[in-house]
């Protein structure tokens, strides 16, 4: 296969196939087919996999991305990629930071730490470029369909291959495939779309995204840079070499920098993206943060104007929605692709369960109850952050500058500077969560599971089922959790659940555990109920509520 060199990563470029074909049409029917094969779309495969459900992904490109894209991965992303079995792949490449800087003209005014310390099991933030994330997405699912058990692949790549043409009905999908090779019918009994902000399923269907959008407009470009920066996010405002504009700065591994600027009003975007452009702008800034004599080379360059829209929900009958093709988050905050992987943590399990029996179809309801609200909660926090990195009106403008001139001097304003990182979200009022007790502490129900390094020096987490319910038991519960775990498993109709007795005395403590507490978390580290002293009744109703039963 050709490769080809792109800055420090090598490119293997993927041939089209043709299915084995009927009068044109594949004569399988598929559980599962995905449209588009980015992030999204790789790990909602990769959560299936797991669970034993096949599908199939269809990707126009014939290779994983080019450029950075989404260059920053959360911790809560690293916790589930870690259900997925490749956080350490990440975290080998990956470069963590905790720490942010932001400047007003010449002058820094902000200096933010993301909380962490030595006892947490992932950093706040890695980076890494997204062609990165991508291929060690496919490496594990490799990985997986070598040791499927019959040796049929888990996960099919259909690479070079676009869909043309889609209808549903009540008991799946058809889609229209074409290649270089030609064209073919394909079935499935479900879709998963994640084919990204221009989904050829969204409009397909006659749906739109709805929300906000900014009139800022930014160049993202990723240069080849020798430099000993830290890795930290800085952030310029307004600096003397480029007035007017906002300007961000990222290490990312081999040497890569990437480099967000805005645009200014008069500027138009394609001659922005110009090499001569590119070349007098980013060696401009160089010069001006003292790095301008290193040599550079321009590796990849894009354009980026902020939005955040969504769909109003993201299951529509036989389809179900996920990343951009969903809902577009602006890049403050990197809600964009962390906020893609929430999404295909929520969805695998669930369109694992309803495929294979375990749960009912209201599990995909739910789905899109959950992520439409985690949209809505993750665009408030961003859209306060957009409109501080790009004002939208003259008095955004004056605000900011006010903000910025005095933040120098007045820590509780150089607040308003911070971007407000993405943080894992609390579904609540979901219909899969059963109240129970109160307890003095802890994660409620909806919570995401609050991870702790324990006694023996392992975490919280690393005791969860990777594929089905976790039933912890703190304190007094810790004797009897295993066998009430029995009890919920010999329900057919739902998922495994694995008990897991905790007594470690900080952790009780942690949980409101005393004397004794009982959490159901579902496969997606999310708190499904919690208790004192549950019955198994109560147990069971819980996780049949949580299977949608």
């Amino acid at each position: 296969m050709p490769l080809e060199r792109l800055g420090p990563f090598v490119y293997q470029r993927y041939q089209p196939h043709l299915p084995a074909l009927e009068a044109g049409q594949e004569p399988q029917l598929h559980d599962v087919l995905i449209a588009g094969g980015g992030p999204v779309g790789l790990s909602t495969a990769l959560g299936l996999a797991l669970r034993g459900v096949r599908s199939v992904i269809i990707e126009a490109d014939d290779s994983v991305c080019e450029g950075s894209r989404a260059a920053c991965t959360s911790r809560r992303s690293l916790e589930i990629l870690d259900r997925l079995g490749v956080s350490r792949t990440f975290l080998g490449k990956g470069l963590p930071w905790t720490t942010g800087r932001s400047y007003y003209r010449e002058r820094e005014v902000l200096v933010f730490s993301m909380p962490h310390d030595e006892t947490q099991k992932f950093p706040p933030m890695i980076n890494l470029e997204q062609y990165y994330i991508e291929q060690f997405l496919l490496d594990e699912i490799a990985r997986v369909n070598a040791a499927a058990a019959d040796g049929k692949p888990l996960v099919e790549m259909r690479w070079a291959s676009k869909v043309t043409a889609f209808t549903q009905h009540a008991q799946g999908v058809r889609l229209t495939v074409e290649n270089a090779l030609g064209h073919y019918e394909t079935r499935g009994r479900w879709l998963v779309a994640t084919d990204g902000g221009q989904s050829f399923i969204r409009h397909a269907l006659g749906l739109e995204l709805k929300g906000a959008a900014y009139s800022g407009r930014y160049a993202i470009v990723d240069i080849e840079l020798a430099s000993a920066s830290p890795t930290e996010r800085r952030a310029w405002f307004d600096p003397p070499w480029a007035r007017g504009t906002t300007i961000l700065m990222h290490r990312q591994p081999d040497n890569l920098w990437r480099i967000d600027y805005q645009l200014r009003k008069h500027e138009n975007t394609d001659e922005s993206l110009t090499p001569e452009q590119i070349q007098a702008f980013v060696q401009r800034h160089l010069d001006a943060i003292g790095e301008g004599h290193l040599p550079w080379t321009p590796v990849w360059a894009s354009n980026y104007r902020a939005g955040a829209m969504t769909l109003d929900a993201y299951r529509h009958g036989r389809v179900l929605f996920a990343g951009n093709s969903a809902h577009a988050m602006p890049i403050f905050g990197v809600r964009g692709l962390n906020s893609g992987f929430d999404d295909a943590d929520n969805l695998a399990w669930k369109l694992a369960a309803v495929v294979q029996g375990q749960g009912g179809e209201a599990l995909l309801d739910s789905y899109s109850h959950e992520r439409v609200q985690a949209f809505h909660l993750n665009a408030e926090a961003a859209m306060r952050s957009t409109e501080f990195m790009s004002p939208p009106s003259r008095g955004f403008e004056l605000l900011r500058e006010a903000a910025l001139s005095l933040a120098g001097e007045h820590p509780p304003i150089a607040n308003l500077l911070n971007p407000r990182q993405t943080s894992a979200l609390t579904y609540r009022g979901s219909p899969l969560s059963t109240r129970g007790e109160d307890l003095r502490a802890g994660p409620v129900e909806g919570a995401p599971l609050m991870d702790l390094r324990l006694d023996d020096a392992s975490h919280l987490t690393d005791h969860l089922h990777r594929t089905g319910f976790t039933l912890l038991g703190f304190g007094a519960a810790a004797a009897r959790v295993q066998v009430l775990a029995q009890g919920c498993t010999r329900d057919a109709a739902s998922l495994p659940v694995r008990g897991v007795p905790v007594k470690d005395a900080g952790a009780a403590s942690a949980y409101g555990a005393a004397p004794g507490a009982v959490y159901l978390v579902r496969p997606d580290g999310h708190v499904a109920a919690r208790w004192r002293d549950p019955s198994p009744a109560s147990l069971l109703a819980a996780l049949r509520t949580a299977c949608a039963r």
